[in-house]
């Protein structure tokens, strides 16, 4: 066998095999530019070039016949990249390509020797060849040679003393780069020309001529001046605080990269300010991508329509790729500009059908490596891919260098999490030319973990104000009065307030305590105006319930509004009058950012109560703890002054001096000390996912079709995307618990696992167990179950 005839994979659909040579040249040349400019340029095409060396092996090219399994075909390049090229980081993104990353710990690496694997290999595989000098030969007979490269990220192995983890985070960007390169060239072999799906490569908004982020930045100048002539103000200092912060963000932005804040009251046009922002600042920095990281999904869909209404006139410049929506649901079933009949109407033409999953496949690729010009994606998505081990996670991680980074509503950080994540992220801004942005209207005091958080990287914490002084116009306080209530009160009571009140919003912190408050109205006949919103409503109703309060607000009809905390992710509603349950000081700030945010009344009234409950009246500890802290501060204040910057700092370094961060995750400091990827992702957890889907009964048409594509086809991708409008999320009870009785699982085909898709699907077995106010009720025999 001569050396023109090893080949990395089997023939494509037009009869092409593709030549192992050519695969590790063109992986080592995409993994290099990918890196370009960084310290571990060399070591990333030293990765490229060994990555695959495993199958110049006579086994591996009779695998390619059908005639061998079974085979490892990394760990010799990983063996070669660390013995001879002193290559501890290319060694490890190499052994992780197929497997996940594993560690940097010697006793680890030192198992990457082949009388090693040979002997014992931890998932029972064969090596493909066994004698490194055949495959280095053959792999220098096609023309390839590796050397020991000049720079490497770190010249020996790590102790346990130097274990950190901006140290990981550099080794997951080079697997990043590593996997995207393998990925991609192997995907445009297996493509060939007859593939009706090709990979596009996005231009990045900086690339030679094509100045996108120039072009998008005055787009986005004419957007802003409109809304600034054609919307009306019932009192003009909203529009002043809007300009104000606009000017202020863009006159901000020709900064070098660094760690920025954005502290803006809800309703001051953050979304719209950090964009220009972004774009004015990626110009002066020659920045390729912007990347807006949310806490929740309806957050997501509300700025993806605000930011693809800017750019709507755009078609002929932009293309529709412009701006990538990335999260769990974001390339599942049918586009989302689709109505729900459409959605479940299965008799489309074949045309159709065959664009629709050009278009899901092509976003899907994308997403993959958010290859697009602005990506907007979860707090989930961005976090736990900086600490994954796993190839499809790590993908995108080195698109994130060269950006910049914009994260809205950071307070919902866990604090548990705080000091990880600000690190990573930290050594994000410092060390991989991007710059990130921190835009809250309740700026959390970060800066008090500085020590801690430069334990994990050199840099710590300090970010710069984009505001530099907050300007008394950025201050919504004078919009809106406080009222602390100083003792505690009834739900009878509480309810024979709000029934005097035409217009008025009540949010409180448990479902139990919303039902209570909405029964205790029922019994003075006040429920034909009042409305009740949880995520015991699935998403389909609680559209309709906020469409239609929004239509009464706007038309001055009666209207008043139960909510649990649910209301404060995100849904942009204003009323005249909100009345608060205690709660951690930011919940109370994004509730009273739902009392007069367009200025429709001279003041607007904001109630904070304590309610009369002494049986777990919060959802979790931390909740509870953050909820003293404010109380705290009423004790200390009276009158708490809820956008006096000072005080926030205050109620952060407290809440941080009690709840003691960097305690709070044992686990994943271990796993960091140990160098261990495998045990970081898996406690570096941005929320519980121990949850089921129900699919509930809100309209029966659409809950009966459900039915009949899930009993024909079993759960699919695209009945999931159809099926979270009609579902509801809950904690996975103990499976002794009788509530399990009220679902019945749904068909579970064994394909779905390779879309990494929860297989907990249930539906509701009683339809009357379905209010048509207050969403999923647990039935009366079930009613000893807590939820």
């Amino acid at each position: 066998m001569n050396s023109n005839q090893y080949f990395a994979h089997s023939k494509n659909d037009a009869g092409t095999q593709h030549l192992l040579s050519e695969h590790l040249s063109r992986v080592a040349s995409i993994t290099r530019n990918y890196l370009s400019g960084w310290e571990g340029e060399q070591e990333g095409e030293l990765a490229g070039l060994l990555h695959d060396i495993g199958k110049y092996g006579d086994k591996f090219q009779r695998r390619l016949l059908g005639l061998e399994t079974g085979l490892d075909h990394w760990s010799q390049g990983a063996y070669l990249a660390l013995a001879e090229c002193k290559s501890i980081a290319a060694a490890v993104a190499i052994q992780g390509h197929h497997i996940g990353l594993q560690s940097l710990l010697k006793e680890e690496l030192s198992k990457l020797k082949p009388h090693k694997l040979k002997e014992h290999h931890p998932l029972g595989l064969a090596l493909s060849e066994t004698n490194i000098s055949v495959l280095k030969n053959r792999l220098n007979s096609d023309g390839l040679i590796t050397s020991k490269p000049d720079k490497r990220l770190f010249e020996k192995v790590l102790s346990e003393s130097e274990a950190r983890i901006d140290t990981m985070l550099d080794v997951r960007r080079m697997f990043s780069a590593l996997v995207d390169a393998d990925f991609l060239d192997t995907e445009a072999h297996f493509n060939g020309s007859s593939c009706e799906i090709k990979r596009y490569r996005q231009p990045g908004l900086m690339l030679n001529k094509n100045h996108l982020a120039s072009r998008a930045l005055e787009i986005l100048k004419d957007h802003v001046e409109n809304i600034a002539r054609e919307k009306t103000y019932a009192l003009d200092d909203l529009r002043s605080i809007r300009n104000n912060l606009y000017e202020c963000c863009l006159k901000s932005s020709q900064q070098k990269n660094n760690i920025f804040t954005l502290t803006a009251p809800t309703g001051s046009g953050k979304t719209l300010s950090m964009l220009a922002f972004a774009l004015n600042h990626a110009i002066f920095n020659n920045l390729q991508r912007i990347i807006l990281v949310v806490p929740y999904l309806n957050i997501i869909e509300q700025t993806v329509k605000t930011y693809r209404n800017v750019f709507s006139e755009l078609d002929d410049e932009f293309d529709s790729e412009f701006i990538l929506e990335h999260h769990s649901m974001a390339d599942l079933g049918l586009e989302s500009t689709t109505t729900d009949s459409e959605r479940l109407d299965t008799r489309s033409s074949s045309n159709s059908g065959a664009e629709n999953n050009h278009i899901l496949l092509r976003k899907r690729l994308l997403s993959e490596n958010w290859d697009a010009p602005i990506v907007v994606t979860t707090n989930v998505q961005f976090f736990e891919s900086l600490f994954s081990n796993r190839p499809s996670a790590c993908r995108k991680i080195h698109r994130i260098a060269n950006s910049v980074v914009l994260f809205d509503e950071i307070q919902t950080l866990p604090t548990k999490l705080a000091i990880p994540s600000l690190a990573s992220i930290s050594h994000i801004a410092t060390n991989w030319n991007s710059s990130i942005i921190f835009a809250t209207a309740t700026q959390p005091a970060f800066h008090h973990l500085h020590d801690e958080v430069a334990k994990q990287c050199n840099s710590g914490w300090n970010p710069k104000e984009i505001v530099h002084s907050i300007d008394k116009k950025l201050k919504c306080n004078n919009s809106v009065t406080f009222e602390w209530m100083n003792s505690k009160v009834e739900w009878s009571q509480l309810a024979l307030d709000i029934s005097k009140l035409d217009q008025v919003l009540c949010v409180v912190n448990l479902k139990r305590h919303a039902l209570s408050l909405w029964q205790e109205l029922e019994n003075i006949n006040q429920t034909n105006d009042t409305f009740y919103l949880s995520t015991n409503l699935c998403p389909m109703h609680r559209t309709k319930v906020v469409d239609e309060i929004r239509n009464r607000l706007a038309n001055g009809k009666r209207c008043r509004l139960i909510s649990t905390q649910c209301i404060e992710a995100g849904v942009d509603l204003d009323f005249p009058v909100v009345f608060r349950a205690l709660a951690p000081l930011d919940a109370i700030v994004q509730a009273a950012g739902r009392c007069n945010r367009e200025r429709n009344i001279r003041c607007g009234h904001v109630v904070i109560f304590e309610p009369s409950d002494e049986n777990h009246p919060y959802p979790s500890f931390d909740y509870k703890q953050a909820t003293t802290v404010t109380k705290q501060l009423q004790n200390k204040y009276g009158e708490i002054d809820v956008y006096n910057s000072d005080i926030i700092q205050e109620y952060y370094k407290i809440l941080y001096d009690i709840s003691a961060p960097d305690q709070q995750n044992q686990d994943l400091d271990r796993a960091i000390q140990d160098l261990d990827f495998r045990s970081a992702a898996k406690y570096y957890k941005l929320i519980n996912n121990n949850t089921i889907n129900v699919v509930v009964c809100f309209d029966e048409d659409y809950f009966s079709k459900l039915k009949e594509q899930v009993e024909e086809h079993g759960v699919t991708v695209r009945w999931i995307k159809n099926a979270v409008r009609s579902s509801i999320c809950l904690f996975r009870p103990n499976s002794d618990d009788v509530v399990w009785d009220a679902f019945y699982e749904a068909k579970q085909p064994a394909t779905i696992n390779r879309f990494n898709i929860t297989q907990d699907w249930y539906f509701l077995a009683d339809l009357s167990d379905y209010h048509n106010i207050l969403g999923f009720q647990k039935p009366d025999s079930l009613k000893c179950w807590i939820g």
